[in-house]
Parts: C-alpha cells; sequence; structure tokens
C-alpha cells in the first residue's frame, strides 16, 4: 500500500521536473549524457562524441567562456537536423541544441552545455541542401539562394562567376550565412544598403519544434522577422536568398585624418545623407592602436611617420575611410566623381591617403592580417570584444568619456577601434535587431585581443565603458549583445520584449535552441 501511493507522487516529480527543463532550457545535472535512444536512430552515424570534437565545439574566438557539450552533429542534409530537433521536442527532457557556423562568437552564443552543437558548415558544400544557386525575377532582381553554412567568401566567388555580388557585407568574410544573419551583419555599406538582414527576400528555418518551413515577408512573415536578428532563438537557418547587384571591378579607397572629432562625425554623417559613395567607416589612431592594424595595411612607412607627427601633437586622431566602387565603364570618370563627394569636408589637407585596390581584394582585406596573425600565433588568443550602437545625440560624450577618458588615458587598448554612423532608415524595426531610437545612431567595435593573462583587464575596462554609458544615460545597444540576468535582456530589447517572448512561445516553446544566447536559461 505504501509502494503503491509513493508511485503517483514520484510521477509527479517527474513531470514537476520535466517542466522546469523544459523552461529554463537545458537538462538538470544528472542528465549530462544524451537519451540513449538518440544512439539508435539514423543520424546516430553523424553524432562526435569524442573529447576533441567536443572540446573544439566548447570554444569560440572569444576565447572567455567554455561550455562543453554532450556531443557534436555533422548532419549530411536538412532532414537530418530536422530529425534532430524533433527528437529532442519529442523526448520528456529535451535537451539543447546549438548551431555552429565558423565558431566567431565571443562568450559561447553558439554553444550548448551537455548538448548538442550542430556544425552548420558540414551542409556548404551540398548543392542537394540549399546550396548555391543564381537567379533573377521581374519583383526580386537579381538573388541567390545559398545555404545557410556557407560563408560569404564562397558566395562573394560563386556570385562573381555571374558578374553579381551581395549588396550588404560584414568587414570579415569567412563567416557563415545563417550566422551573420541571427545577429546583423554590419559593415561600412549598411548606410547605404541597411545590415544584411535587410537584403533577404525569403528564408528555410527549422524551427524549435523539427518544423521545416519556408517564410518571407509574404509568407510565414513572423517567423521571417522573428529569425533576422534573433540571436538563433526561434530556428536554424538552412536557406536564404539575397540580393544581388551587378559586381565592380575595383574601388576607389580614401582614408582622411582628423584631430577633431565634432569634425570628424559631422563629415561621416554628411557623407551618409548623400548618393555617390558605398562605403563609409572610421577608426582611431592611438600610439598603442597603430595606422596599420590587422584589418588592413594601408599606410606605407612614410605615412606612418607622418601620422606619428600627428599623433604626438594631438594624442588621438581619427580616421575617415569611404571607398566609391567603379568598373571598365566609369574608369575614366570615378576619380573626378570622387572629388566632387569630398569637396567641403574638414580634414587637414596634408592628410588625405589614396589607393587602388580590387573589388575582392578590398572586401576580404581582413583576411591576409589574419593569416599574418596565424602565422605569429596572435589569431588564437582572448579577444573581448564590445560591440555598441550609440545615438547620435550623445556620440560627443561617448568620445569624452570613452575614447579619451578610458581608452587613450588607461592606454590598454589593443586592437581595431571602430567608430561609423548608420541611417535608421535603412533597418526593418519588424525584425528581431534593437537598434537606439534615433534617426542616426553609431556602430562603436573595441576589437580588443590579449594575451591569456592579459583578457580579464580588458573585460574590467569593458565593464567601466558600460557602466559609464548607464551612470550619464547614454542609451547604447550592445550588438552581439551579452546580458546574465533577465532584468538586463528585458532593458536591452525594450518595447520589443514582449513580441520576442511570444516568437520563442509559438516557434521554440520547449526553449531548445541557443541556450548559449543565455536569454532564457542561465548556466
Amino acid at each position: 500500500m505504501a509502494t503503491s501511493s509513493l508511485i503517483p507522487s514520484s510521477l509527479i516529480v517527474l513531470f514537476i521536473i520535466s517542466r522546469l527543463v523544459s523552461i529554463i532550457g537545458q537538462p538538470m545535472p544528472w542528465t549530462n549524457s544524451l537519451p540513449h535512444q538518440l544512439l539508435t536512430l539514423e543520424i546516430a552515424d553523424r553524432l562526435r562524441l569524442d573529447s576533441e570534437e567536443t572540446k573544439l565545439a566548447s570554444r569560440d574566438f572569444g576565447k572567455l567562456v567554455q561550455a562543453k557539450p554532450a556531443a557534436v552533429f555533422h548532419p549530411s542534409s536538412v532532414d537530418d537536423i530536422v530529425n534532430l530537433i524533433k527528437f529532442s521536442y519529442n523526448c520528456q527532457v529535451p535537451f539543447s541544441i546549438a548551431a555552429r557556423g565558423r565558431g566567431h562568437s565571443i562568450r559561447g552564443q553558439a554553444m550548448a552545455q551537455n548538448g548538442v552543437v550542430v556544425e552548420m558548415t558540414s551542409l556548404k558544400h551540398n548543392n542537394s541542401e540549399g546550396g548555391f544557386r543564381v537567379s533573377q525575377s521581374s519583383s526580386l532582381g537579381f538573388y541567390a539562394d545559398v545555404a545557410g553554412g556557407q560563408f560569404w567568401i564562397d558566395v562573394l566567388i560563386a556570385t562573381l562567376e555571374h558578374g553579381l555580388a551581395p549588396v550588404s557585407w560584414t568587414d570579415y568574410l569567412y563567416l557563415t550565412i545563417g550566422g551573420t544573419l541571427s545577429n546583423a551583419g554590419i559593415s561600412g555599406q549598411s548606410f547605404r544598403y541597411g545590415p544584411q538582414i535587410n537584403n533577404v527576400f525569403e528564408m528555410d528555418i527549422i524551427t524549435g519544434k523539427g518544423e521545416l518551413v519556408t517564410c518571407s515577408k509574404q509568407i510565414n512573415s513572423k517567423l521571417f522577422y522573428a529569425v533576422l536578428g534573433g540571436l538563433g532563438q526561434f530556428g536554424i537557418i538552412t536557406r536564404a536568398r539575397i540580393a544581388l547587384e551587378r559586381a565592380p571591378n575595383r574601388v576607389k579607397w580614401v582614408r582622411m585624418l582628423y584631430h577633431d572629432f565634432s569634425a570628424f562625425t559631422r563629415d561621416q554623417e554628411h557623407l551618409i545623407s548623400i548618393n555617390g559613395l558605398d562605403y563609409v567607416e572610421g577608426s582611431l589612431i592611438m600610439h598603442h592602436s597603430p595606422p596599420n592594424n590587422w584589418r588592413s595595411s594601408f599606410f606605407s612607412p612614410s605615412d606612418q611617420m607622418k601620422i606619428n607627427s600627428m599623433l604626438t601633437k594631438h594624442g588621438v586622431i581619427y580616421c575617415l575611410e569611404v571607398v566609391k566602387y567603379y568598373d571598365d565603364l566609369t574608369t575614366g570618370t570615378v576619380d573626378e566623381g570622387l572629388q566632387l563627394l569630398l569637396n567641403g569636408l574638414s580634414f587637414p589637407p596634408n592628410f588625405v591617403f589614396k589607393k587602388d585596390d580590387s573589388f575582392v581584394d578590398f572586401l576580404n582585406r581582413v583576411r591576409s592580417g589574419e593569416l599574418k596573425l596565424q602565422a605569429k600565433g596572435l589569431w588564437d588568443i582572448p579577444h573581448p570584444w564590445l560591440n555598441l550602437f550609440v545615438p547620435k545625440s550623445r556620440i560627443m560624450d561617448f568620445n569624452a568619456g570613452v575614447f579619451v577618458d578610458i581608452l587613450y588615458k588607461q592606454n590598454k587598448t589593443m586592437g581595431p577601434v571602430l567608430v561609423y554612423p548608420m541611417n535608421r532608415n535603412k533597418w526593418d524595426d519588424r525584425m528581431s535587431a534593437v537598434i537606439p531610437d534615433e534617426d542616426i545612431f553609431y556602430s562603436i567595435g573595441l576589437l580588443l585581443s590579449s594575451g591569456d593573462s592579459d583578457w580579464a583587464a580588458l573585460e574590467k575596462q569593458n565593464q567601466e565603458i558600460l557602466q559609464f554609458c548607464e551612470k550619464v544615460g547614454i542609451n547604447a545597444k550592445q550588438y552581439l549583445p551579452h546580458y546574465k540576468t533577465r532584468k538586463d535582456w528585458k532593458n536591452h530589447f525594450g518595447a520589443k520584449w514582449e513580441t520576442f517572448v511570444e516568437r520563442k512561445a509559438q516557434f521554440d516553446p520547449k526553449m531548445i535552441l541557443s541556450p548559449g544566447q543565455r536569454i532564457f536559461n542561465y548556466f
């Protein structure tokens, strides 16, 4: 009698535990191993349980956190991923699943503690699984269908064979389509074309229920807008239809130096308000963050001597960087057209530097720096990066409080520091991505790196920057966000938070996907 009376209580306890697990989206500590039934499925031969695979998937580009999965999954088809997610969804205790592309996240966003990491690049060369196709329609113009696990560099090379190229880029091309679309995908082209998420026509998504859904602005639009900038919370991107345009052959690349931050930002804001340029970015130059860095080798040795003289006088200088594309038809007019665009700017006349480069080499400029650092053993090190969107109305305060009082005076910065404006009207507010509520806002990229023993000091500096913004009321938004509490995430999403939660409940109700973002689960 006593034994039978315990059975219902045990079942109730198990039910409560399973519901708690589905709420927090993580297996409990005693469920570290995956359900044994998973190993009996047809997809089991694509699971890797060995320590080397799981160790690799437990670290990312940031080298700041570690979360070891129970297994790494190498799908041979989209259906393999569907079956994996369906299995987890139907388990009494679902296990977490994270899609991993290049592993270029900074703080464990593509990790799944005790869950399964899906290596999306396994599909990037499989043409039968969303591989690559260029098409044209009267309504969309030129577009390409590409697999979510393909690298942007592969898309560039393939589209150039058709005389075409995507319109919006990131500065670094060895990232996957699914990875950048889950965040936003920004660079110096964003002022004109918007981020990469604004240049997508259609996607195939596997939701947290294991449903493969085609979505666009017209079809399954709620899922479409949720996934773009959705931090992987609503589904895994297996195919994206992205906008293309006629590709140029070459670029005119110009850098202008300023010691007056107000003149620098005024000229940047002017350039993104007019037609004609294809790329506008800016950066800081300090003695401990030299003119040439791993992002590009632009300045000659004689240029650097001249720049160092300016640095000695002013301490911090600001580099405005612009590019104009051209081809065989516009070779004779590009210089004159570029000069007209730059007339009236406020840079000192002796501090303008010009370069002519191929279109491909310009877009892929970061790669050569990466290879040089890899050869020196300086790439696979901690990267405590901090990326922010700062409202135009507070950019002068940010310069004084961060660029000057923190970065320059503390002399800790080791890596490029980017600062350039974007137009809010090039972003679709229906998407999940969050930006400041002003017509113009600045992208700030503190792309810092350090030795294994030094990264904590840079992390402390990042916290000081965030605390400064909070103290003086700068409503900055993190790009590639990282927060530790539900309160912070709610504050980040602001008016979009309730919609974000509702979308999660609809498309990933058991909170299986992307646990490493720590939005709905903490560990």
